[in-house]
């Protein structure tokens, strides 16, 4: 089996690569900010970043911030990994990013192009929004008395293990380049997963459709960041929530 390093190891995504692959019988290293002995800011790069990489075959590059500083991190990831010798990188990526004009999808775009341009075989997988990721946003729409939620935008959340599994299967496989996107199971309008969620909490709010402004807002507005024919998830938001907290979550449709 190879030795495979995992950038961003112990978040949302990355630990789940992990168990995955060590899973299969690969030797797996974690690198992230405060896990030894692979402690490194992939940011700022340095000697800790080259030992981290020395003898490693394949990268799965899962490490992000919505703070700044992707594209520095790339740079830095990938000119130790060609010093390395590594032959695979895997990149995971997000559904629109180059039809969504978002600060962070334009980020996560210019990391895919410095992957495609690095000399190392590589291999980008774009995904739906996790359904964490959409619990969260929803956890500070829900504090107000009401609830506002853009008009007229959907989501398509997928199961974050779904998405690791696939990653370690991209990683146990050749360079593939840009592969087929992955999305979540059912496409749903953002008020029917608010109510979903509302239901879930035992909380009561009203909720409001509002409508926005902005090419960003547009974007969204026409399905830009969907892949409704990539609906290959199969883990439902309910079943997300009802395994967060505990009990029935409800459909909340009004699709």
């Amino acid at each position: 089996m190879t030795t495979i390093l995992v950038t961003g190891g112990t978040g949302t995504l990355g630990r789940f690569v992990t168990e995955r692959l060590r899973a299969d019988g690969h030797e797996v290293r974690v690198l992230s900010r405060h896990a030894r002995p692979y402690a490194v800011d992939l940011r700022k790069g340095g000697g800790g970043l080259d030992a981290a990489l020395d003898g490693v075959d394949t990268v799965v590059h899962c490490a992000t911030t919505q703070t700044g500083g992707d594209e520095r991190a790339a740079t830095n990831l990938l000119a130790a990994a060609r010093r390395a010798g590594v032959r695979h990188l895997v990149y995971i990526s997000i559904v629109g990013v180059d039809r969504v004009p978002f600060g962070y999808y334009r980020t996560k775009l210019a990391v895919e192009r410095l992957v495609e341009e690095s000399g190392i075989g590589w291999t980008v997988l774009r995904t739906t929004q996790f359904h964490d990721l959409v619990v969260r946003l929803l956890q500070g729409l829900a504090k107000p008395p009401v609830v506002l939620v853009p008009a007229q935008v959907a989501d398509q959340p997928v199961e974050v293990r779904e998405v690791a599994d696939r990653l370690a299967e991209l990683a146990a496989g050749e360079p593939a380049g840009r592969v087929p996107d992955l999305g979540g199971p059912e496409v749903r309008s953002f008020e029917s997963l608010a109510r979903a969620y509302l239901a879930a909490t035992g909380r009561r709010r009203a909720v409001v459709n509002l409508p926005l402004a902005g090419r960003t807002y547009r974007a969204f507005r026409s399905g830009g960041h969907l892949a409704p024919d990539r609906a290959l998830g199969k883990g439902t938001f309910e079943e997300y929530l009802t395994a967060r907290f505990g009990h029935g979550a409800g459909d909340g449709r009004r699709d």
